[in-house]
């Protein structure tokens, strides 16, 4: 009773050196915005948005992002660390509780009886062992304790790094499938620009065979189709790109799977999109949140390096059967036992265990500095994204509206053209305007998408992949 109330009193004596972690309050601007800027039709909210991409209300699209959230070879390491972050806490709270074994051997001695003073043949003998030990460091300073909770705090940032990783990746898969959409209509306004120099050639060949047109209406012709033939190499490898890196994502090889043709008319752009308020974003996207496990991972470390200033004591009981032949086992004769304990306590090490203290305190103040900036350029990702979905509604409004005039224009050129009223020169350069315009519009469209997918995931939204 007198030994189970030292250990008790031990008990209560315990404690936790080094600092408690505090999770820090970052101070959150009122607005993601510089002074003057505005993003109309952008709503703030405390809820995220679940499952972003479904704004988009496009099927296809919210099929291959949780196909490539399934088959990411990616992500799937990013799960597998997790996992392995979760036995490590186990194993590393295995440290607080007794440890137990069992230990047997089998040996031949040749015994020196001269140097015990007697006299006679050395005797040769066999020796047999086995019995269980138990050990017990006591926590009395928390090392131990600041150990699993930096281990937690490890497995909380691999959490985060996974929920970060579905978020990029949901992302890169919508970025991409927006992409191959935008490629695949500029190619059909291309080819149809093409088409419309071919027909133009073949009528300013006609006038000259009539005799009403000039080789040099010919020549401008012929020089115009080669021109816009110029443009579609370029078009076709950014699709060709776009398709392989669908590929990649949904952890296939560009020669094993082929993407959806994806159009840019099966994409709904949302008339207005549910923000996450800026406080909100500091406790919701996960490379902040990561960042501040972090952090805390850092002060843990600190309690580790302070709680190794103090002693410590193990405490150490086993019971041992030794004999010289098996059947001799488990007799009165053969049984010992040992109790015991063991204090550790430094005194002078040319202070390294100090510096190691300071060391980890440095390190804290860096992952606080690392923490500090990860909010810095998550609201500035926000503010840009956002400045960008502005400046492409305005760039969108203005581009409709010169398709719209060039299409009438070349429409009334080719008209009076056939009236003989003017020259195959001026149906060129209508076209052309046309070209621009419609090529301007098929890329004011896309990038209108393109930047509504780099807000969400600027703002952390929830990429539905929890539970």
């Amino acid at each position: 009773m007198r030994r189970l109330s030292i250990l008790g009193l031990i008990g209560l004596a315990a404690c936790t050196v080094g600092p408690d972690f505090v999770p820090p309050k970052p101070a959150a601007p009122a607005t993601y915005l510089s002074p003057g800027e505005t993003a109309e039709g952008r709503t703030v909210s405390s809820v995220p948005v679940a499952a972003w991409w479904r704004l988009f209300r496009s099927d296809r699209l919210d099929a291959l992002i949780r196909q490539a959230v399934a088959d990411n070879p990616s992500i799937a390491a990013a799960e597998a660390r997790l996992l392995a972050g979760q036995e490590d806490v186990v194993a590393a709270s295995g440290a607080l509780y007794p440890q137990a074994s069992v230990s047997a051997g089998i040996g031949r001695n040749k015994i020196n009886l001269a140097s015990f003073g007697f006299q006679g043949q050395n005797p040769v003998l066999n020796f047999y062992s086995l019995g269980p030990s138990v050990s017990y460091a006591l926590d009395l300073f928390g090392g131990t304790r600041r150990r699993i909770e930096g281990q937690r705090a490890e497995l909380e940032v691999d959490r985060q790094q996974l929920a970060a990783a579905h978020l990029v990746l949901a992302g890169q898969v919508a970025t991409a499938a927006v992409t191959v959409a935008a490629a695949r209509a500029q190619l059909a306004a291309l080819d149809d620009v093409v088409a419309n120099d071919q027909r133009n050639l073949a009528l300013v060949r006609t006038a000259l065979a009539a005799g009403t047109g000039t080789r040099v209406e010919v020549l401008s012709a012929a020089s115009q189709l080669a021109n816009d033939e110029t443009l579609l190499p370029p078009v076709r490898q950014q699709l060709s790109l776009a398709r392989h890196a669908l590929a990649v994502f949904v952890g296939k090889a560009p020669g094993d799977w082929s993407p959806p043709d994806f159009d840019l008319a099966e994409f709904c752009v949302p008339a207005s999109l549910l923000l996450a308020v800026p406080s909100t974003l500091v406790h919701h996207r996960p490379d902040i949140l990561a960042a501040e496990a972090a952090l805390h991972v850092a002060n843990a470390d600190i309690g580790v390096a302070t709680a190794q200033l103090y002693p410590s004591i193990t405490l150490t009981a086993a019971i041992a059967q030794g004999a010289t032949k098996p059947n001799l086992f488990f007799s009165g004769a053969s049984s010992g036992w040992n109790v015991g304990s063991g204090l550790f306590a430094p005194i002078f090490n040319g202070g390294t265990l100090r510096s190691k203290r300071r060391g980890a305190i440095d390190l804290f103040n860096a992952a606080l500095d690392t923490y500090r900036q990860t909010i810095i350029q998550a609201f500035g990702q926000v503010a840009d994204s956002l400045a960008a979905l502005q400046h492409d509604s305005e760039e969108q409004s203005a581009e409709a509206a010169a398709h719209d005039a060039a299409d009438t224009s070349l429409a009334l050129a080719r008209e009076s053209y056939r009236a003989g009223q003017s020259s195959v020169l001026q149906v060129l350069d209508a076209q052309r305007q046309y070209q621009q315009a419609r090529l301007g519009l098929v890329h004011s469209q896309s990038q209108v998408l393109i930047d509504t997918i780099a807000v969400l995931v600027a703002t952390g939204s929830d990429d539905g992949s929890s539970p």
